[in-house]
C-alpha cells in the first residue's frame, strides 16, 4: 500500500488524478488481500485446495487474473511517482534538509509498517515501501534516467534467471520439506486465527513474518516479491522524474495507444499463468510452471499500467472525474484506509471478532471487498475530510516526521 506522499500538501495542491489511482489501488488491494485474511497464506501449499463451487472457482481465477499484484504494483509505482513530487517541493523549501527530512518519514513509515506486521496482520507492505525507498528510491534520486531504465531492465530478467535456477536446484526432497513446513504453517495459522485469542494472532503474525526471512529458501520468495515492487517503484520514479504527471494533456496520443498494448498483453499473459497455474497444481518447479511464473510477472505490470492509463484517461473527462470522485475520497487518506481495512478484516474473520476464518469463499470475499470500501470506507473518508484536511494517520505521520502539529506542518509544505 502506498502512503500519502502527499500527506503534508495542502488541499489545492494535490493532483487529483494520483488521488482517483490510489483509491482504486486500496479497492484493488481490498479485494486481493481478502483471501490472505481469511484463510491461511499457505493454504495452496501442498496444491490440493480447490473451492468446491463453480462460482467460487471462477471468482478466484477471474480475481487471480485481473487483480493480483496489480494493485500493490500501482501503490509502488505512485510511491515512486509521488516521491519525485514531494521531494522536489521539500527542496524547494528547505534544500539543506530535504534530505533529512525525507529519510524521516521514510523511519516512520518503516516503523508503522513493521508495527502492522508483527502485531495485526503480515501482509503488510508498508515496510517493504520504506526499505525500497531508504535503499532503492532515494539513492536514486539524481540517477540518469538510462540508469533507471537499466536497473528496470534488470528487475525484468529476475524472474528468468530465479526460475532457470530453480529448476536446477529444487530437488523432489526439497520440494516435500518445503511444502512440509508450509503445511505447519497452514495449521498454526488456523489454531491461531480460527480459534486463538488476539494475543494468539499477534504471536503468530510475529511467526509469519520472521518466516518470510529467517531463511534461504523463504528468502528467495520474499525477494521475488520485493523485486516486483521495486521494478514498478522504478517506473514510477522514471515517470515522476520525467514529468509524465504533469505531462498528461501533451502525452494523451501515447496514453491511448499504450493502454490498448498494456490490456492486450496483460490479458493474454493474465489468461495464461491462470490456466498454467490451475491444470498444474502438483508442489514444485516444473517447465510450464517456470512459463507461467513469466506470464504471471509479465501480466502484473501490464494490468497495471492499463489500470492506471485508462483512470488517467477517463479522469480527464469532467463527468468521468465526478463519477471517479469517490475513490478520490478514499484516495485522499490511503494510510488509514489501508490499515482500516486491517483492522474491519481481521474483526470479521479471526475467532476474537466475528469467527468467520475459513468460511468465505472467492466469490463472497469479491462482494465484502466491494461492501467495505464503499459502504464504509468511502463514506467515513468523505465525513472526515469534511472535517478535517487528512485523514488521522496521515496527519500522526506529518506530525512524526515535522515534529509539529498537522496544520503547521502542511504550512510549511508550501
Amino acid at each position: 500500500m502506498q502512503p500519502a506522499v502527499e500527506s503534508g500538501i495542502p488541499v489545492g495542491e494535490r493532483i487529483a488524478t494520483l488521488d482517483i489511482l490510489r483509491g482504486f489501488a486500496l479497492l484493488g488491494i481490498l479485494i486481493m488481500n481478502m483471501s490472505g485474511f481469511s484463510t491461511s497464506f499457505f493454504a495452496e501449499a501442498d496444491g490440493s485446495r480447490l473451492w468446491p463451487g463453480a462460482i467460487d472457482q471462477f471468482a478466484e481465477s477471474a480475481r487471480d487474473m485481473l487483480f493480483s499484484g496489480k494493485f500493490n504494483s500501482m501503490f509502488s509505482l505512485l510511491f515512486g511517482i509521488g516521491f519525485t513530487i514531494q521531494f522536489a517541493r521539500m527542496e524547494r523549501r528547505d534544500p539543506e534538509g530535504a534530505s533529512a527530512l525525507y529519510l524521516r518519514r521514510l523511519a516512520v513509515l518503516a516503523v508503522i509498517g513493521v508495527t502492522h506486521a508483527t502485531l495485526f496482520w503480515q501482509g503488510d507492505v508498508l515496510h517493504i515501501y520504506a526499505m525500497l525507498g531508504l535503499l532503492l528510491v532515494f539513492p536514486l534520486r539524481r540517477a540518469r534516467p538510462r540508469t533507471i531504465v537499466l536497473l528496470i531492465v534488470l528487475c525484468a530478467l529476475f524472474p528468468v534467471v530465479s526460475g532457470m535456477l530453480r529448476l536446477v536446484v529444487t530437488t523432489p526432497e526439497i520440494t516435500a520439506m518445503l511444502v512440509a513446513r508450509a503445511q505447519a504453517m497452514e495449521a498454526a495459522d488456523n489454531a491461531a486465527y480460527g480459534s486463538g485469542s488476539f494475543v494468539d494472532a499477534a504471536r503468530q503474525h510475529a511467526l509469519t513474518m520472521k518466516f518470510f526471512y529467517d531463511n534461504g529458501w523463504s528468502l528467495w520468495g520474499t525477494l521475488g516479491f520485493w523485486v516486483q515492487m521495486a521494478m514498478t517503484m522504478l517506473i514510477g520514479l522514471l515517470a515522476g522524474r520525467l514529468l509524465w504527471v504533469q505531462r498528461i494533456p501533451e502525452l494523451m496520443p501515447q496514453v491511448r495507444r499504450w493502454m490498448w498494448v498494456a490490456l492486450g498483453v496483460g490479458l493474454a499473459c493474465g489468461a495464461a499463468f491462470t490456466l498454467i497455474f490451475h491444470f498444474n497444481r502438483v508442489p514444485g518447479p516444473s517447465p510450464i510452471k517456470f512459463v507461467g511464473s513469466l506470464c504471471y510477472w509479465t501480466s502484473r505490470p501490464a494490468m497495471m499500467i492499463f489500470y492506471v492509463l485508462a483512470i488517467v484517461r477517463l479522469a480527464q473527462d469532467p463527468a468521468w472525474a465526478r463519477r471517479l470522485a469517490p475513490l478520490a475520497v478514499a484516495g485522499r487518506m490511503p494510510l488509514t484506509n489501508y490499515l482500516m481495512q486491517t483492522a474491519i478484516c481481521t474483526t470479521l474473520f479471526y475467532a476474537w471478532g466475528f469467527g468467520l476464518w475459513g468460511k468465505v469463499g472467492p466469490a463472497w470475499g469479491l462482494v465484502l471487498a466491494f461492501a467495505i470500501f464503499f459502504a464504509i470506507q468511502v463514506p467515513w473518508s468523505r465525513w472526515w475530510l469534511a472535517r478535517h484536511e487528512r485523514g488521522p494517520l496521515e496527519a500522526l505521520w506529518s506530525r512524526l516526521t515535522y515534529g509539529v502539529a498537522p496544520r503547521r506542518a502542511a504550512a510549511a509544505a508550501d
